[in-house]
This record gives structure tokens, sequence and C-alpha cells, in this order.
């Protein structure tokens, strides 16, 4: 897997100050994307065990809220094999921070009605996840307004009751 970009203190896509690991390829192309390079699973640089090294590091500081994953898509099955890794190792070392991902797939009917049942990695991957902001980015439906999201078809679900409700729930702010 390789990836477009690791930011150490984002504080636009989640909750608090977050690492946020941009992954490359993404097979939706949304119109207007607003960053059409990470289309390319070849962009960036390969994600290896020293990327997540460094990214645990950033990760290990009081004021770091927790990992935000985007694309380029993350859970392109290519990307989620390689996210794996971090995502073990984070919950493994870190377990209080917690993690966002945003993906262009919806979650009910794509990622669980699909991935789920499909690819092996996708349940484990599901299980470190807390947060999923999903739905393509739709150019005719955008409005700046909306928190940590970019159009107003996309949702911010809480990925832990989802699953055990076995429907979604959306995430509620404190």
């Amino acid at each position: 897997m390789n990836y477009a970009d690791i930011k150490k203190a984002d504080i636009a896509n989640g909750l608090g100050v977050r690492v946020s690991v941009f992954v490359s390829g993404c097979n939706h192309h949304c119109k207007n994307c607003f960053n059409p390079e990470a289309w390319d699973f070849n962009y960036g640089k390969e994600f290896t065990d020293e990327e997540i090294d460094k990214v645990i590091k950033e990760l290990d500081h009081p004021y770091v809220t927790g990992l935000s994953l985007l694309g380029g898509e993350p859970l392109e099955h290519i990307n989620q094999q390689g996210l794996l890794p971090l995502l073990r190792k984070v919950k493994q070392q870190l377990p209080d921070k917690n993690v966002w991902c945003y993906t262009g797939y919806t979650f009910d009917n794509e990622v669980m009605g699909n991935m789920f049942n499909n690819w092996e990695e996708t349940p484990e991957l599901l299980s470190y996840i807390d947060v999923m902001v999903d739905g393509k980015f739709e150019e005719e439906k955008k409005d700046i307004k909306l928190r940590f999201r970019g159009s107003s078809n996309q949702r911010i679900i809480d990925v832990k009751k989802s699953m055990k409700n076995k429907k979604v729930v959306l995430y509620e702010f404190e």
C-alpha cells in the first residue's frame, strides 16, 4: 500500500487533534474530489513498518485524540490489507486513542453488505474503527457548514453501536 500524506496535528478530520493518514488509491473518482492525486494506487510513498512506527510516535502525546484514515480510499481491499498492521499496533499500544475512517463506500450496503462477508480483513479492520464517515462526496450536495464531511449525503456513523445493533447508528457529538 502507498500513502499520499501523514498529517501530525490535524483538526479538520475528526474530533480533537489527530494524526491523519491519507492512503493512495481510490476507484470512486468523485467530481471535485479534494484529493484527486491520491486516486492513483502508486502515488506517494510505500507505507512501511517505519511509517507505522512514526504514526504511533505522533499519536503517543496526551493532546492527540486519535487517528483518522482518509484517502484515496482506506477501504479499497489493498488498503485494508496495508492499514491492518497499523490499526493492530495502535489498539495494542494506545488503546485509548479513537479511530475515524473516511470512506466513499456506504456502511450498510457496501461495507457490511459486501466487504464484511467477502474480505477476511474487513471484520478485523472494523473492530478497530470507532467512527466512520461514509458515502461518496457529491458536489451537488456540498455544504461547507457540515461538520467533518463535505456533502449532505455523507453520514457520521458510530461503528461499535452499529455493529452491535446490526443497523446504522449515527455518531452523537457530546
